[in-house]
């Protein structure tokens, strides 16, 4: 869709019996690969509506359901909730609304809106908490479920190639180039083990309840075992060290196996993700998409 309203998504949504009101229904723009639209049936039930952007994106919707089957029943003795899809069609996936309300959304122009303070210490605990919960699901659970194991010499070496191919696209600072050798060739920092991961934790996935316990988490599209610091890096790109390391501290307290690179890790994550963006750009081969990307690798 070139041009997108909330009742584009409420009518293909009753096309699939489910009726919705277009009075109170919201717009959220802000995810790459679906939009997301908010509306309420005739018993106040709110529900989500996730539209695809893109024909890549719909391929991907049966792995996030076995995501979604694996990690429910494990988060779920945690008081945490994920989404339980009703519509599932390449056009749409639909849901009742989890509890709880996400701790930042986007304005129309794409500003951000904090619902919380990313900066709280109760926030980094009750994150560590929910990661630590997480990562204990391992890689031979989660290839028995179906879903994309990534061992750790994988990990390292999908993070050349992708640097490899982001490289032949476009032209990259040599400072950048140089850090990201540097880091792929730095043995602290990478891990020995992976994990199950969400791939993007940050407070826009998280539905929080009015005295901040985390009460859901949405949008596991990028999910896989994997690397356990990518789950960490945007806590570090919204605050920082020192709340990092919060994290980690609730993280091991909680379960959670640490290691010394780990922190190193996450935030050299955050660091590579002009790496994400321009793959995303050369998925989409959108104009505005390969000038951000540009501008994120060659900064002038």
């Amino acid at each position: 869709m070139t041009s997108f309203a909330a009742s584009d998504a409420i009518s293909l949504a009753a096309a699939h019996g489910v009726h919705l009101s277009v009075e109170d229904a919201t717009v959220n723009e802000a995810g790459l690969d679906y939009r997301v639209v908010m509306a309420s049936d005739d018993t106040g039930q709110r529900w989500v509506l996730r539209v695809p952007r893109r024909d890549d994106v719909s391929a991907g919707m049966a792995t996030e359901m076995r995501i979604l089957d694996l990690v429910s029943p494990v988060l779920a003795e945690a008081g945490i909730a994920v989404p339980h899809w009703q519509i599932r069609a390449p056009e749409l996936i639909a849901y009742p609304a989890l509890p709880g309300a996400p701790g930042l959304t986007l304005t129309d122009t794409g500003e951000p809106v904090w619902h919380m303070d990313p900066a709280s210490p109760d926030y980094a605990r009750r994150l560590g908490h929910l990661l630590a919960r997480l990562h204990s699901i391992g890689a031979q659970q989660a290839e028995a479920a179906g879903v994309e194991v990534r061992s750790p010499a994988q990990v390292r070496q999908s993070w050349r190639d992708d640097i490899e191919r982001v490289s032949a696209a476009f032209t990259v600072a040599p400072s950048l180039s140089r850090a990201w050798q540097t880091w792929l060739e730095d043995e602290s920092c990478w891990p020995e083990e992976t994990v199950m991961t969400h791939g993007e934790i940050y407070p826009a996935h998280v539905l929080l309840g009015e005295n901040g316990a985390i009460t859901g988490i949405l949008d596991w599209t990028t999910a896989r075992v994997d690397d356990p610091a990518r789950d960490m890096s945007a806590q570090y790109g919204a605050v920082g060290e020192e709340m990092l390391h919060a994290t980690i501290d609730s993280y091991a307290a909680a379960g959670g196996r640490t290691y010394p690179g780990l922190a190193a890790q996450a935030a050299h994550l955050w660091d590579a993700s002009p790496i994400g963006y321009a793959l995303y750009a050369l998925t989409t081969q959108a104009e505005a998409d390969l000038t951000t990307a540009a501008a994120m690798l060659n900064p002038v």
